[in-house]
């Protein structure tokens, strides 16, 4: 693809090998020039990089703490300032942990909020707001949580952050396209897609027990999600669940 012509995308927590890392690669595999963001990961942000430049893909890592609202409009200039443009943002970049309700302090929640939700915004505003100074607009994607709709215990601090992202993504998917009707603002909700290495088996059976389809999924299921609500330009302001059935079935 000709560089005047490139598209650009940047994806928020891709430096470390979780989901936004599966993101960035089935964009690069679609032509993407890719800006990949870490907060900490900073060595294997530039091996990631690294691996995507050997393969002629364009890429530059950046760091930033999403939590501070300079840092994140630091990391839209720097991201515009290199590649000349933004066509896509993904938000993968977020925390969570299991904590009894009993544990739970005003500053987890706060922690939480800051993290997940205030820094979902932030960029997708900053981002958004760039894209609507381009005549081709752009497409963001927010990343919320299935358990929104049916939470289980012990992440009574984690879940309101989550709960929020719906909220947040027709809000601004409403505030911009407004602005120029070729920016599109699309949630995903992932289900058990990537279960933590160090859960118990009986735990990981227990939440494949409970999809429809009755296995685990994979970070490529988020990902294809997202390159369909990239390319189909008739949908925005949804929440699209890739949970393997798990928000409309209750086991038990």
């Amino acid at each position: 693809m000709p560089p005047s012509f490139r598209k650009v995308a940047l994806v928020t927590g891709s430096g470390a090998r979780r989901i936004g890392s599966h993101v960035a690669e089935a964009l690069a595999e679609r032509g993407y020039a890719l800006a990949i963001h870490y907060r900490s990961s900073a060595q294997e942000a530039a091996e990631f990089v690294g691996q995507l430049q050997a393969r002629g893909i364009e890429a530059a890592a950046f760091q930033a703490d999403l939590t501070d609202e300079q840092a994140v409009q630091t990391l839209l200039r720097q991201t515009l300032d290199r590649f000349g443009r933004l066509d896509v943002l993904v938000n993968c970049a977020a925390v969570w942990k299991s904590k009894r309700l009993e544990e739970v302090t005003a500053a987890d929640v706060r922690h939480y909020f800051e993290t997940n939700t205030l820094s979902t915004f932030v960029c997708s505003q900053q981002a958004g707001l760039a894209m609507v100074r381009q005549p081709e607009g752009g497409c963001i994607i927010t990343l919320g949580d299935w358990a929104v709709e049916r939470p289980y215990l012990n992440y009574a601090a984690y879940f309101p952050s989550k709960g929020a992202i719906p909220t947040l993504t027709r809000t601004l998917a409403v505030e911009l396209g407004t602005r120029n009707p070729a920016v599109r603002v699309n949630c995903i909700l992932p289900g058990p897609v990537m279960l933590p290495p160090d859960l118990p088996a009986a735990e990981r059976q227990e939440a494949i027990d409970a999809t429809l389809v009755k296995r685990e999924g994979t970070p490529q299921h988020v990902a294809q999600a997202v390159l369909f609500l990239i390319e189909n330009d008739f949908v925005t302001g949804v929440c699209l669940p890739v949970d393997g059935g798990r928000t409309i079935y209750a086991p038990g």
